[in-house]
């Protein structure tokens, strides 16, 4: 898929000031365990995106591109799922929103 736009889901979670997000436990343990738990699935690549601390609303984006549509699907359906979603609560209670993109 070179030339392609890889089939990408961006997880949102969003908040106010105060709202507890660890970034440091997101990005050194959450994120390796989601790329641990669906790269045999097709997740290719994984990314946070950070807006600035005293930011009000999104409080990180995070990037995961699939080998394929059907890999997403494999994925976030899988029994993993179940212990990527249980570590939520290590870093925030804020609820991720999952957003699929589909390339115009």
């Amino acid at each position: 898929m070179s030339d392609a736009i890889s089939p990408t889901v961006y997880v949102t979670y969003k908040g106010a000031l105060g709202d507890r997000f660890d970034r440091s436990y997101y990005v050194e343990h959450h994120l390796p365990l989601v790329m641990q738990a669906w790269r045999r699935y097709g997740l290719e690549s994984i990314a946070a995106f950070f807006p600035p601390v005293t930011h009000v609303g999104t409080v990180v984006i995070c990037e995961c591109r699939f080998r394929d549509a059907a890999a997403i699907e494999t994925a976030f359906g899988s029994p993993e799922t179940q212990d990527v979603m249980s570590d939520v609560p290590n870093f925030t209670d804020l609820a991720p929103a999952r957003l699929r993109i589909t390339p115009l």
